[in-house]
């Protein structure tokens, strides 16, 4: 019989134990447009089991936790050879997959926000995603222009994906509850290759803009704008005013100057 793991509270790790939740969650990942998936921490395996049934060979999984690590060699020996014992943070993708991944998992709350962004800096190789994360870091990704929840997360993911939180999920499917409520999102790849201005700039300026997100563009980027001199009205608004094209406009802009 497999050993139990003790859920650790510095790891963020709340394990999933509804399995009608997570069959759900897989089914919403079944058409995943690529040979090879990747979960992302599995811990006790909730998801690993229907993903087995579907994917067989082509599952791999990233697990940092030693304990997991343990019961999965235990409860789903087939995954093995599969099962890079790391943080999904430091890893190198292109060290184990030379083609597009699908990463699907219960993310570890205290991480959230970093795995998309590690995902980002991923794009061309993560062309789809299903994950549970907190509510709140749902409905930040998801919030479009205007409102409160829009960030700088908003913008730089839906430049590149095309996003939708399929439902929610209470306290109670998880053990220990946490005390916040839980969705799953999933993020397909847009048709966007690349933005029509300076990638780099475009993020710098995402990122500085809301910072300062309670002040107007022309006082947020003011290190960016030097001598130019800005008609543009959107540098009088504030960064949650504006969406994907604005920003790669005012990026071009900028990089003229």
């Amino acid at each position: 019989m497999a050993m139990m793991v003790r859920p650790k509270k510095a790891l963020g790790q709340h394990f999933l134990w509804d399995k009608n939740i997570a069959r759900k969650i897989v089914e919403h990942f079944r058409d995943a447009p690529t040979a090879d998936i990747l979960e992302v921490g599995p811990g006790r395996g909730v998801l690993t089991g229907f993903l087995q049934e579907i994917f067989g060979n082509h599952l791999y999984a990233v697990e940092i936790d030693r304990e997991s690590v343990n019961y999965l060699l235990d409860a789903y020996p087939a995954l093995g050879p599969h099962l890079i014992r790391q943080d999904f943070l430091k890893l190198n993708l292109g060290d184990y997959f030379t083609q597009p991944i699908s990463i699907i998992g219960n993310f570890p709350y205290n991480i959230s926000s970093q795995i998309f962004f590690k995902v980002l800096e991923n794009r061309d190789k993560v062309p789809f995603l299903t994950g549970m994360v907190q509510k709140e870091v749902a409905d930040r990704i998801a919030s479009p222009p205007g409102s409160k929840e829009y960030g700088k997360l908003s913008v730089l993911l839906q430049a590149f994906y095309q996003i939708r939180i399929l439902f929610s999920v209470g306290p109670q499917s998880f053990t220990p509850p946490p005390k916040v409520k839980s969705a799953v999102i999933q993020l397909q790849r847009n048709e966007r290759q690349q933005l029509e201005c300076d990638e780099d700039l475009f993020f710098r300026i995402v990122k500085e803009s809301f910072n300062q997100r309670r002040k107007i563009l022309a006082n947020s980027l003011k290190g960016f704008l030097l001598n130019l001199e800005v008609q543009d009205e959107r540098f009088r608004k504030r960064p949650e005013q504006l969406d994907v094209k604005d920003f790669v406009e005012i990026t071009g802009k900028l990089s003229q100057g």
